[in-house]
Protein backbone atom coordinates (compact mmCIF):
# COMPACT_ATOMS: atom_id res chain seq x y z
CA UNK A 1 0.00 0.00 0.00
CA UNK A 2 1.66 3.75 -1.16
CA UNK A 3 1.44 5.70 2.07
CA UNK A 4 -1.17 8.51 1.37
CA UNK A 5 -2.19 11.46 4.29
CA UNK A 6 -5.17 10.52 6.65
CA UNK A 7 -8.03 13.05 5.93
CA UNK A 8 -8.37 13.82 9.69
CA UNK A 9 -7.60 12.56 13.77
CA UNK A 10 -10.69 12.93 15.65
CA UNK A 11 -10.23 13.41 19.19
CA UNK A 12 -11.24 10.43 20.36
CA UNK A 13 -8.12 8.76 17.92
CA UNK A 14 -5.52 11.13 19.64
CA UNK A 15 -6.26 10.67 22.92
CA UNK A 16 -5.58 7.36 22.26
CA UNK A 17 -2.65 8.08 21.40
CA UNK A 18 -1.46 10.71 24.69
CA UNK A 19 1.79 9.86 26.70
CA UNK A 20 -0.45 9.29 29.99
CA UNK A 21 -2.22 6.20 27.75
CA UNK A 22 1.63 4.88 26.87
CA UNK A 23 2.01 3.26 29.77
CA UNK A 24 -0.84 2.29 31.24
CA UNK A 25 -1.83 0.30 28.22
CA UNK A 26 -1.04 -3.05 28.94
CA UNK A 27 -0.27 -5.72 26.01
CA UNK A 28 -2.07 -8.75 25.03
CA UNK A 29 0.72 -10.97 22.94
CA UNK A 30 -0.70 -12.72 20.03
CA UNK A 31 0.80 -15.72 21.49
CA UNK A 32 2.24 -17.27 25.15
CA UNK A 33 5.77 -17.82 25.52
CA UNK A 34 7.11 -20.48 27.06
CA UNK A 35 9.81 -19.89 30.21
CA UNK A 36 12.34 -22.25 27.21
CA UNK A 37 11.00 -20.74 24.54
CA UNK A 38 13.53 -18.87 21.84
CA UNK A 39 12.65 -15.74 20.62
CA UNK A 40 13.55 -15.67 16.64
CA UNK A 41 15.19 -12.10 15.95
CA UNK A 42 16.44 -10.62 12.96
CA UNK A 43 18.55 -7.57 12.30
CA UNK A 44 18.32 -5.53 9.17
CA UNK A 45 21.13 -3.02 8.98
CA UNK A 46 24.02 -4.65 11.59
CA UNK A 47 26.83 -2.12 10.65
CA UNK A 48 27.49 1.01 13.27
CA UNK A 49 24.67 1.01 16.08
CA UNK A 50 23.56 -1.91 14.62
CA UNK A 51 26.01 -3.83 15.24
CA UNK A 52 25.58 -3.40 18.88
CA UNK A 53 21.83 -3.65 18.31
CA UNK A 54 22.06 -7.09 17.19
CA UNK A 55 24.66 -8.33 19.39
CA UNK A 56 22.26 -6.85 22.52
CA UNK A 57 19.27 -8.81 20.90
CA UNK A 58 21.29 -11.94 20.11
CA UNK A 59 21.66 -12.12 24.21
CA UNK A 60 17.74 -12.17 24.38
CA UNK A 61 17.00 -14.95 21.92
CA UNK A 62 18.46 -16.53 18.48
CA UNK A 63 19.69 -14.05 15.54
CA UNK A 64 18.19 -16.11 12.64
CA UNK A 65 18.71 -13.57 10.28
CA UNK A 66 20.89 -10.63 8.93
CA UNK A 67 20.34 -8.12 6.30
CA UNK A 68 23.03 -5.30 5.16
CA UNK A 69 23.24 -3.59 1.85
CA UNK A 70 27.41 -3.65 2.52
CA UNK A 71 28.39 -7.29 2.25
CA UNK A 72 31.73 -6.35 4.08
CA UNK A 73 29.62 -5.40 7.19
CA UNK A 74 27.36 -8.24 6.93
CA UNK A 75 30.24 -11.06 6.25
CA UNK A 76 31.36 -9.28 9.14
CA UNK A 77 28.35 -9.73 11.63
CA UNK A 78 27.85 -13.31 10.21
CA UNK A 79 31.23 -14.25 12.13
CA UNK A 80 29.20 -13.72 15.05
CA UNK A 81 25.99 -15.34 14.17
CA UNK A 82 27.18 -18.28 11.48
CA UNK A 83 24.10 -19.87 11.41
CA UNK A 84 21.79 -16.38 10.16
CA UNK A 85 20.38 -16.40 6.61
CA UNK A 86 21.50 -13.05 4.72
CA UNK A 87 19.83 -10.82 2.90
CA UNK A 88 21.10 -7.48 1.27
CA UNK A 89 17.30 -6.42 0.30
CA UNK A 90 14.93 -6.20 3.39
CA UNK A 91 12.27 -6.66 1.05
CA UNK A 92 13.29 -10.32 0.09
CA UNK A 93 14.47 -10.81 3.84
CA UNK A 94 10.73 -10.66 4.55
CA UNK A 95 9.99 -12.24 2.03
CA UNK A 96 11.92 -15.27 2.97
CA UNK A 97 11.79 -15.18 6.87
CA UNK A 98 7.79 -14.89 6.67
CA UNK A 99 6.63 -16.98 9.70
CA UNK A 100 10.31 -17.30 10.42
CA UNK A 101 10.82 -14.35 12.25
CA UNK A 102 9.33 -12.72 15.82
CA UNK A 103 10.89 -9.69 15.77
CA UNK A 104 13.68 -7.37 14.27
CA UNK A 105 15.88 -4.89 15.05
CA UNK A 106 15.98 -1.74 11.97
CA UNK A 107 19.14 -0.04 12.16
CA UNK A 108 19.15 1.42 8.49
CA UNK A 109 20.10 5.08 7.61
CA UNK A 110 17.02 7.07 8.29
CA UNK A 111 15.31 6.92 5.20
CA UNK A 112 14.72 2.97 5.69
CA UNK A 113 13.27 3.06 9.16
CA UNK A 114 10.05 3.75 8.14
CA UNK A 115 9.49 1.22 5.52
CA UNK A 116 11.18 -1.56 7.17
CA UNK A 117 9.51 -1.41 10.23
CA UNK A 118 6.03 -1.23 8.29
CA UNK A 119 6.80 -4.39 6.48
CA UNK A 120 7.74 -6.25 9.55
CA UNK A 121 4.90 -5.07 11.49
CA UNK A 122 2.01 -6.13 8.44
CA UNK A 123 3.17 -9.50 8.93
CA UNK A 124 2.97 -8.64 12.90
CA UNK A 125 6.67 -9.11 13.69
CA UNK A 126 7.96 -7.13 16.71
CA UNK A 127 9.80 -4.51 16.25
CA UNK A 128 12.91 -2.26 17.16
CA UNK A 129 13.74 0.84 15.50
CA UNK A 130 16.61 2.67 16.10
CA UNK A 131 16.01 6.73 16.42
CA UNK A 132 14.71 8.84 14.84
CA UNK A 133 11.65 6.37 14.63
CA UNK A 134 11.41 7.92 10.78
CA UNK A 135 13.29 10.21 8.19
CA UNK A 136 9.25 11.81 7.78
CA UNK A 137 6.58 13.35 10.23
CA UNK A 138 3.85 11.18 8.26
CA UNK A 139 5.69 8.02 8.40
CA UNK A 140 5.96 8.36 12.35
CA UNK A 141 2.05 8.63 12.67
CA UNK A 142 1.79 5.48 10.29
CA UNK A 143 3.99 3.50 12.56
CA UNK A 144 2.09 4.41 15.36
CA UNK A 145 -0.94 3.01 13.53
CA UNK A 146 0.58 -0.10 12.30
CA UNK A 147 1.97 -1.04 15.55
CA UNK A 148 -1.63 -0.72 17.29
CA UNK A 149 -3.68 -2.28 14.40
CA UNK A 150 -0.81 -5.26 13.89
CA UNK A 151 -0.91 -5.96 17.65
CA UNK A 152 3.03 -5.99 18.13
CA UNK A 153 5.93 -4.93 20.41
CA UNK A 154 7.48 -1.37 19.73
CA UNK A 155 10.35 0.27 20.65
CA UNK A 156 12.52 2.80 19.63
CA UNK A 157 16.28 3.10 20.07
CA UNK A 158 16.78 6.06 22.48
CA UNK A 159 18.52 4.92 25.17
CA UNK A 160 18.19 7.43 27.72
CA UNK A 161 14.67 6.30 28.59
CA UNK A 162 16.12 3.19 30.10
CA UNK A 163 18.50 5.05 32.38
CA UNK A 164 17.25 5.35 36.00
CA UNK A 165 18.36 9.22 36.15
CA UNK A 166 15.78 9.55 33.15
CA UNK A 167 13.34 8.37 34.91
CA UNK A 168 13.91 10.25 38.29
CA UNK A 169 14.02 12.91 36.42
CA UNK A 170 10.23 12.60 35.37
CA UNK A 171 9.69 11.57 38.61
CA UNK A 172 11.00 15.18 39.94
CA UNK A 173 9.64 17.34 37.52
CA UNK A 174 6.34 15.80 37.71
CA UNK A 175 6.33 16.12 41.78
CA UNK A 176 6.80 19.80 41.12
CA UNK A 177 10.56 19.90 42.59
CA UNK A 178 11.02 23.11 40.18
CA UNK A 179 7.68 24.18 40.50
CA UNK A 180 5.41 24.90 36.89
CA UNK A 181 7.91 24.39 33.89
CA UNK A 182 7.08 27.24 31.26
CA UNK A 183 10.06 26.82 29.20
CA UNK A 184 13.00 23.75 28.35
CA UNK A 185 16.25 24.48 26.31
CA UNK A 186 17.42 21.31 24.56
CA UNK A 187 21.15 21.88 22.60
CA UNK A 188 23.50 19.61 21.06
CA UNK A 189 27.09 19.46 19.67
CA UNK A 190 25.97 18.06 15.96
CA UNK A 191 27.13 18.34 13.39
CA UNK A 192 29.70 16.33 13.52
CA UNK A 193 30.04 14.86 9.56
CA UNK A 194 30.19 17.00 6.37
CA UNK A 195 27.38 19.23 5.52
CA UNK A 196 26.62 23.11 4.61
CA UNK A 197 28.49 25.27 4.85
CA UNK A 198 30.96 23.03 4.13
CA UNK A 199 28.76 21.08 1.46
CA UNK A 200 25.73 22.46 0.02
CA UNK A 201 25.27 20.47 -3.60
CA UNK A 202 25.92 17.11 -4.69
CA UNK A 203 28.77 15.75 -5.74
CA UNK A 204 29.49 15.91 -9.66
CA UNK A 205 32.02 13.05 -9.86
CA UNK A 206 30.46 9.85 -10.58
CA UNK A 207 32.47 7.14 -9.16
CA UNK A 208 32.18 3.66 -8.96
CA UNK A 209 29.92 1.78 -6.68
CA UNK A 210 32.50 -0.98 -4.19
CA UNK A 211 31.91 -4.16 -4.78
CA UNK A 212 30.73 -4.88 -1.69
CA UNK A 213 28.21 -2.01 -1.34
CA UNK A 214 24.91 -2.70 -2.98
CA UNK A 215 23.92 0.89 -4.22
CA UNK A 216 19.52 0.51 -5.05
CA UNK A 217 19.24 -0.97 -1.83
CA UNK A 218 20.95 1.61 0.02
CA UNK A 219 19.25 4.44 -2.15
CA UNK A 220 15.69 2.33 -0.66
CA UNK A 221 12.86 4.70 -1.00
CA UNK A 222 14.71 7.99 -1.72
CA UNK A 223 15.01 9.50 -5.21
CA UNK A 224 18.17 7.90 -7.08
CA UNK A 225 21.01 9.28 -7.39
CA UNK A 226 24.96 8.48 -9.21
CA UNK A 227 26.78 7.03 -5.98
CA UNK A 228 29.45 9.19 -4.20
CA UNK A 229 31.67 8.19 -1.42
CA UNK A 230 30.15 11.26 0.35
CA UNK A 231 26.60 9.50 1.15
CA UNK A 232 27.95 6.13 2.46
CA UNK A 233 28.83 4.63 4.67
CA UNK A 234 28.65 7.59 7.39
CA UNK A 235 28.31 11.17 6.19
CA UNK A 236 24.44 10.25 4.76
CA UNK A 237 23.17 12.37 8.27
CA UNK A 238 23.68 15.48 6.62
CA UNK A 239 21.80 15.01 3.29
CA UNK A 240 17.88 15.96 3.06
CA UNK A 241 17.04 12.44 1.64
CA UNK A 242 18.94 10.02 3.61
CA UNK A 243 19.09 11.70 6.87
CA UNK A 244 17.30 13.96 9.71
CA UNK A 245 20.01 16.43 10.50
CA UNK A 246 20.88 17.21 14.32
CA UNK A 247 17.45 17.58 14.97
CA UNK A 248 17.22 14.03 13.91
CA UNK A 249 20.30 12.44 14.95
CA UNK A 250 20.12 13.66 18.73
CA UNK A 251 16.56 15.49 19.43
CA UNK A 252 15.25 12.03 20.51
CA UNK A 253 17.67 11.66 22.84
CA UNK A 254 18.32 15.01 24.22
CA UNK A 255 14.89 16.15 24.64
CA UNK A 256 13.65 13.11 25.65
CA UNK A 257 13.90 13.77 29.92
CA UNK A 258 11.84 17.04 29.38
CA UNK A 259 8.98 15.49 26.56
CA UNK A 260 8.21 12.69 28.93
CA UNK A 261 8.23 14.56 32.45
CA UNK A 262 5.97 17.39 30.89
CA UNK A 263 3.38 14.92 29.62
CA UNK A 264 3.99 16.63 26.02
CA UNK A 265 2.26 15.60 22.99
CA UNK A 266 1.76 18.01 19.91
CA UNK A 267 3.30 21.24 19.32
CA UNK A 268 0.50 23.93 18.49
CA UNK A 269 3.07 26.59 17.11
CA UNK A 270 7.14 26.03 15.25
CA UNK A 271 9.19 28.60 14.34
CA UNK A 272 13.07 28.19 13.18
CA UNK A 273 15.66 30.05 12.20
CA UNK A 274 18.71 29.18 10.18
CA UNK A 275 21.68 29.50 8.03
CA UNK A 276 20.40 30.24 4.32
CA UNK A 277 19.13 26.47 2.59
CA UNK A 278 20.48 24.89 0.50
CA UNK A 279 18.57 21.86 -1.60
CA UNK A 280 20.53 19.26 -0.78
CA UNK A 281 22.37 19.70 2.95
CA UNK A 282 21.03 20.79 6.42
CA UNK A 283 22.01 23.85 7.61
CA UNK A 284 25.23 24.38 9.30
CA UNK A 285 23.25 26.04 12.05
CA UNK A 286 19.53 26.17 13.51
CA UNK A 287 17.43 27.59 16.28
CA UNK A 288 14.04 25.92 16.29
CA UNK A 289 11.10 27.63 19.10
CA UNK A 290 7.97 25.06 19.42
CA UNK A 291 4.72 25.93 21.27
CA UNK A 292 2.84 23.61 23.40
CA UNK A 293 -0.85 23.84 24.88
CA UNK A 294 -1.27 23.41 28.41
CA UNK A 295 -1.49 19.90 29.75
CA UNK A 296 -4.31 19.17 32.86
CA UNK A 297 -2.80 21.49 35.41
CA UNK A 298 0.25 22.08 33.80
CA UNK A 299 0.91 25.33 32.11
CA UNK A 300 1.23 26.12 28.16
CA UNK A 301 5.43 25.30 27.69
CA UNK A 302 7.79 26.34 25.14
CA UNK A 303 10.25 24.21 23.55
CA UNK A 304 13.79 25.73 22.40
CA UNK A 305 16.55 23.66 20.21
CA UNK A 306 19.69 24.72 19.78
CA UNK A 307 22.24 23.26 17.00
CA UNK A 308 25.83 23.89 15.16
CA UNK A 309 27.70 27.57 15.09
CA UNK A 310 26.32 30.85 15.12
CA UNK A 311 27.60 33.18 12.04
CA UNK A 312 30.27 34.48 14.64
CA UNK A 313 31.80 31.32 15.59
CA UNK A 314 30.15 30.79 18.69
CA UNK A 315 28.44 27.59 19.59
CA UNK A 316 24.66 28.39 19.13
CA UNK A 317 23.42 27.30 23.29
CA UNK A 318 20.68 28.96 25.54
CA UNK A 319 21.16 32.23 27.39
CA UNK A 320 24.37 31.58 29.95
CA UNK A 321 22.31 32.95 32.73
CA UNK A 322 19.71 30.10 32.75
CA UNK A 323 22.95 28.07 33.63
CA UNK A 324 23.51 29.93 37.46
CA UNK A 325 27.17 29.88 36.53
CA UNK A 326 27.32 26.52 35.47
CA UNK A 327 29.37 25.72 32.43
CA UNK A 328 27.44 24.32 29.37
CA UNK A 329 27.81 21.01 28.88
CA UNK A 330 28.33 19.87 24.76
CA UNK A 331 25.13 18.50 24.60
CA UNK A 332 22.13 18.85 27.16
CA UNK A 333 18.82 20.34 28.79
CA UNK A 334 17.53 22.74 30.77
CA UNK A 335 14.24 22.72 32.27
CA UNK A 336 13.29 26.20 33.42
CA UNK A 337 10.23 26.50 36.45
CA UNK A 338 9.08 28.79 38.71
CA UNK A 339 11.46 27.72 41.23
CA UNK A 340 14.44 26.66 39.52
CA UNK A 341 15.99 24.50 37.16
CA UNK A 342 16.42 21.13 35.91
CA UNK A 343 19.79 20.96 33.66
CA UNK A 344 20.79 17.58 33.02
CA UNK A 345 24.68 18.01 30.96
CA UNK A 346 23.93 14.42 29.44
CA UNK A 347 22.39 13.50 25.84
CA UNK A 348 20.40 10.90 27.31
CA UNK A 349 18.70 12.52 31.14
CA UNK A 350 20.68 10.19 32.66
CA UNK A 351 22.51 12.92 34.99
CA UNK A 352 20.79 15.92 36.30
CA UNK A 353 21.19 18.79 38.90
CA UNK A 354 18.65 21.25 40.47
CA UNK A 355 19.54 24.81 40.06
CA UNK A 356 20.79 27.24 41.91
CA UNK A 357 22.40 24.46 43.73
CA UNK A 358 21.99 26.38 47.13
CA UNK A 359 18.26 26.92 46.61
CA UNK A 360 18.11 23.33 46.57
CA UNK A 361 20.69 21.89 49.33
CA UNK A 362 17.52 19.89 51.27
CA UNK A 363 15.99 18.52 48.29
CA UNK A 364 14.40 15.01 48.82
CA UNK A 365 13.42 12.82 45.98
CA UNK A 366 10.24 12.26 45.48
CA UNK A 367 8.82 8.13 45.94
CA UNK A 368 9.64 6.35 42.84
CA UNK A 369 6.30 5.70 40.53
CA UNK A 370 8.20 4.70 37.36
CA UNK A 371 10.27 1.28 36.93
CA UNK A 372 13.95 1.31 37.33
CA UNK A 373 16.20 -0.29 34.67
CA UNK A 374 19.31 1.17 34.70
CA UNK A 375 20.85 -0.80 32.09
CA UNK A 376 20.86 2.06 29.24
CA UNK A 377 20.61 0.35 25.44
CA UNK A 378 20.56 -3.30 26.93
CA UNK A 379 17.86 -2.29 28.94
CA UNK A 380 15.72 -0.77 26.10
CA UNK A 381 16.36 -4.14 24.15
CA UNK A 382 15.01 -6.41 27.53
CA UNK A 383 12.54 -4.48 28.27
CA UNK A 384 11.30 -4.88 24.58
CA UNK A 385 11.92 -8.77 25.07
CA UNK A 386 9.94 -8.76 28.01
CA UNK A 387 6.72 -7.25 26.54
CA UNK A 388 7.10 -9.76 23.71
CA UNK A 389 6.78 -12.63 26.46
CA UNK A 390 3.71 -10.63 27.91
CA UNK A 391 5.30 -7.91 30.16
CA UNK A 392 4.38 -4.71 30.43
CA UNK A 393 4.78 -2.19 27.56
CA UNK A 394 8.10 -0.90 26.46
CA UNK A 395 8.66 2.90 27.80
CA UNK A 396 9.47 4.20 24.23
CA UNK A 397 7.15 2.39 22.33
CA UNK A 398 5.34 4.05 19.35
CA UNK A 399 2.65 5.23 21.33
CA UNK A 400 4.68 7.57 22.87
CA UNK A 401 8.13 7.67 20.56
CA UNK A 402 5.47 8.52 17.27
CA UNK A 403 4.67 11.53 19.31
CA UNK A 404 8.20 12.60 20.17
CA UNK A 405 9.29 11.80 16.52
CA UNK A 406 6.72 14.02 15.04
CA UNK A 407 7.97 16.84 16.80
CA UNK A 408 11.94 16.26 16.67
CA UNK A 409 10.73 16.24 13.01
CA UNK A 410 8.24 19.02 12.58
CA UNK A 411 11.72 20.93 13.79
CA UNK A 412 13.52 20.30 10.21
CA UNK A 413 9.82 21.22 8.37
CA UNK A 414 10.21 24.79 10.08
CA UNK A 415 13.65 24.95 9.07
CA UNK A 416 12.65 23.87 5.22
CA UNK A 417 9.35 26.11 5.33
CA UNK A 418 11.48 29.07 6.39
CA UNK A 419 7.65 30.78 7.75
CA UNK A 420 6.23 30.61 11.52
CA UNK A 421 4.08 27.27 11.40
CA UNK A 422 0.83 26.76 13.32
CA UNK A 423 0.20 23.08 14.09
CA UNK A 424 -2.86 20.73 14.29
CA UNK A 425 -1.79 17.86 15.58
CA UNK A 426 -5.47 15.82 15.96
CA UNK A 427 -6.29 16.52 12.16
CA UNK A 428 -2.32 16.46 11.03
CA UNK A 429 -2.67 19.37 9.44
CA UNK A 430 -0.60 23.18 9.53
CA UNK A 431 -3.17 26.10 9.49
CA UNK A 432 -0.94 28.35 9.18
CA UNK A 433 2.26 27.57 6.94
CA UNK A 434 0.27 25.05 5.37
CA UNK A 435 1.37 26.45 1.36
CA UNK A 436 5.25 26.51 2.30
CA UNK A 437 5.16 23.38 4.82
CA UNK A 438 2.93 20.74 3.80
CA UNK A 439 5.04 19.61 1.01
CA UNK A 440 7.98 18.75 3.49
CA UNK A 441 5.44 16.38 5.96
CA UNK A 442 6.02 13.03 3.69
CA UNK A 443 7.92 11.33 1.10
CA UNK A 444 7.15 9.94 -2.25
CA UNK A 445 8.53 6.64 -2.47
CA UNK A 446 10.38 5.33 -5.36
CA UNK A 447 8.55 2.75 -7.01
CA UNK A 448 9.70 -0.72 -6.17
CA UNK A 449 9.78 0.94 -2.59
CA UNK A 450 6.55 1.06 -1.29
CA UNK A 451 4.69 -1.23 1.49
Amino acid sequence: MRPTFSKSYSRRHFLGSATSAAFAFSFLPSRVWGANDRLRIGGIGVGGKGSGDVDQAGRLGDIVALCDCDETTLNAKLQKFPSARTFVDFRKFFDAMDGKVDAVTVSTPDNCHALAAALAMKRGIHVYVQKPLTHDVWEARWLRDLARKHHVVSQMGNQGTAEDGLRRGVEAIRADAIGPVREFHVWTNRPQWPQSPSVTARPTEIQPVPANLHWEQFIGPAPMRPYNKAYHPFAWRGWWDFGTGALGDMGCHTANLPFMALKLEHPTAIHAESETLNPETYPGWATVRYQFPARGDMPPVRMNWYEGKLPNGLKNLPPLELFHGESPSDSGSLMVGDKGVLYSPSDYGASWKLLPGDAFAGYVAPAPTLARNGKGDFGMKEEWVAAIRGGPKPFSNFDYSSLLTETILLGNVAIRAGVPLVWDGPKFRFTTGAREATKFLKRDYRRGWRA
